[in-house]
């Protein structure tokens, strides 16, 4: 059973160490680090990286079927562990500030990761290959009617988890060409 979910434990180890880094930096400096100095800027870069990564990597593999990069399972683990660590690192880098364009980038990504949570166990309930490709199934009956539904809401819920994301990273580029206009360059 832990091994069909080593990707949410190496992801709460992940982040465990990441929330013990930042508790140092408090510790260290008595407050929480702000999101335009340095150590708020690099835990939002390396955040914003992982989670670009979780789109582009894991899409790119999931599209291109004659790639032999990898198994596509092995993928969809690497899409879970940057998916659930970037945003984490995303959301201590907001300094626990909500408001503006930054704080709706933040709600989005907490849809997003919320939507993905979902969306993983509406998908472990299809049989797959140990490369992720859908089995055809020969079951009669019940079996064969669960497993279609589940293939309709995993239809369903792409619908609303692709577009969501499209927007979290429209909100979140042009958060971060405001920053750097606002912030850097006219500094």
């Amino acid at each position: 059973m832990l091994n069909d979910n080593k990707e949410l434990w190496v992801s709460v180890l992940a982040a465990a160490i990441i929330a013990g880094i930042y508790a140092f930096v408090i510790y260290f400096t008595g407050k929480v680090p702000a999101a335009g100095e340095f150590f708020g800027h690099a835990i939002g870069i390396l955040g914003f990286l992982l989670m670009l990564m979780t789109e582009i990597l894991y899409s790119l593999r999931k599209r291109s079927r004659s790639a032999r990069w990898g198994k596509m399972s092995e993928w969809l683990r690497f899409h879970i562990f940057t998916g659930l660590v970037g945003p984490f690192m995303v959301f201590l880098h907001t300094s626990w500030k909500f408001n503006g364009l930054a704080g709706m980038v933040t709600w989005l990504t907490v849809i997003v990761v919320f939507s993905g949570i979902i969306g993983r166990y509406i998908y472990t309930l299809i049989p797959r290959t140990s490369d992720g490709i859908e089995l055809e199934t020969s079951l009669g009956g019940a079996q064969a009617a669960a497993i279609a539904h589940a293939r309709r809401l995993l239809a369903l819920w792409h619908t609303i988890h692709i577009p969501i994301g499209m927007a979290l990273f429209v909100a979140a580029f042009v958060h971060i060409g405001g920053a750097l206009y606002y912030f850097t360059f006219l500094k």
